[in-house]
């Protein structure tokens, strides 16, 4: 399509470039607020346009090389281009008008970022694989940018090393396999202890093909899992008992957890994470805390060594059952689990009657507006929400400041997916 020059005026919350073309916008990937480029259209649209850059005529002072060698086709990353101090303010500069123009509310403080490691850092990933005939071989990455493809990449240098710095290793497996054309992706967990890849196969694979899978594992010191089904079909091929975990050293924790359950892409940020909700929520000895969206005990059995009573609540049956197993493992009595659909009204339980002073929330992305209806109750002195979507906790705020006569105190960006447009963020409401 037709190539013309832009002036950049904004950076767009999916991390492309926003420019107006005759008043009609244009998003244009690779590009950045304050340069003047060369783009070239991708796609046309009723009310918005879709462009990449072709060259780059006036840079921004913010931009930087991009460390991966695939950046741009593989949509793992968004914003390597740009520096990670500049990542970090653009994504406090989402959350704050989120806030404005969708909760009409803005905090009282703006808490510093929290930021780590921008390389390396992810424990939890999906890699998808495909041969490929018309190129007589196998691809093994995350999925193109324009979502169609495979992207074919030998490293990836936001996994956890183990996995990302054998990208290559894994594809040549895979290869080298019967069932090569079986093997639909590679779900990555990695624990304190072990790292562990999940082969999800649409057809039984045969003996040869895990022997092969098992050699590679123990030549790289991998837990291998194979995944015939759905979730619940993921079963160890080597060793015959693999058991991942994490340890939050400053709680004396230990959380076991599989190779699917839901944690924190982000090892590192995830314990400073749990610090700075515990800071802002600063449990008493003799507090009641109600954590909702609980996972398998992130936050619940760190507040149980502060607080009195933790109650945790959790939409999936078996992280709830882990996040059990793990109170009993840690000798943890203080800390109750409930499965509930968060979802849906749930006023009438016995824990959503009982009083709390303290409430945390860490929904999904839709948020925590069903729940908040009821609750929190007039006992709750304080409220902290761990968000992974700006727009939900502006709502979510609004309803906390209008409906519950809360104040937004504070609020802040944590940097839990450098790289990439994703905005984790926490926000502290109190009572006067």
């Amino acid at each position: 399509m037709t190539s013309i020059e832009a002036d950049i005026t904004d950076l767009g919350h999916d991390g492309r470039g926003v420019t107006h073309v005759a008043g009609k916008a244009v998003f244009v990937a690779g590009a950045l607020a304050g340069e003047r480029v060369g783009l070239r259209y991708t796609g046309k649209h009723r009310h918005y346009d879709e462009a990449t850059v072709e060259e780059v005529l006036r840079a921004s002072p913010d931009r930087v090389v991009p460390r991966c060698a695939h950046f741009g086709v593989c949509g793992g990353c968004a914003l390597q281009h740009l520096m990670p101090e500049a990542q970090i303010a653009a994504k406090q500069r989402v959350l704050l008008e989120n806030f404005e123009r969708i909760g009409k509310v803005r905090p009282e403080e703006i808490l510093p970022p929290l930021t780590g490691s921008p390389w390396g850092y992810r424990r939890r990933g999906r890699l998808s694989a495909k041969f490929v005939e018309k190129k007589g071989r196998m691809l093994v990455g995350f999925r193109e940018t324009n979502g169609r493809y495979v992207a074919d990449i030998e490293r990836c240098e936001i996994l956890h090393p183990a996995v990302g710095e054998r990208i290559g290793a894994i594809t040549a497996l895979l290869e080298s396999l019967e069932g090569k054309r079986e093997i639909a992706q590679i779900e990555i967990a990695a624990g304190d202890n072990l790292v562990a890849l999940v082969f999800r196969h649409l057809k039984p694979l045969s003996g040869p093909d895990t022997q092969a899978l098992i050699a590679f594992g123990q030549a790289n010191d991998f837990a291998i899992f194979l995944q015939p089904g759905g979730i619940d079909s993921v079963a160890p091929l080597w060793p015959a008992h693999a058991q991942l975990s994490f340890v939050l050293p400053e709680y004396d924790v230990t959380l076991d957890f599989r190779p699917l359950d839901f944690i924190q892409v982000n090892g590192g940020m995830n314990r400073r994470m749990i610090d700075h909700a515990l800071t802002l929520l600063a449990p008493r000895p003799g507090d009641r805390v109600l954590d909702l969206f609980c996972g398998l005990g992130n936050f619940t059995l760190p507040l149980a060594r502060r607080a009195a009573q933790v109650v945790g609540v959790e939409g999936e049956a078996g992280l709830v059952q882990r996040a059990r197993d793990n109170a009993a493992k840690n000798g943890i009595a203080n800390a109750t689990f409930h499965s509930a659909d968060l979802s849906a009204d749930q006023r009438a339980t016995v824990w959503a009657k009982a009083a709390y002073e303290l409430l945390l929330l860490d929904p999904p992305r839709s948020g925590a507006d069903a729940v908040l209806d009821y609750l929190p109750r007039k006992t709750t002195r304080r409220v902290v929400y761990v968000s992974c979507h700006p727009a939900s906790l502006a709502r979510d705020a609004g309803i906390l400041v209008e409906k519950h006569g809360f104040k937004l105190r504070s609020a802040g960006v944590m940097d839990m997916f450098p790289h990439t447009a994703h905005v984790e963020s926490i926000a502290l409401f109190e009572k006067d």
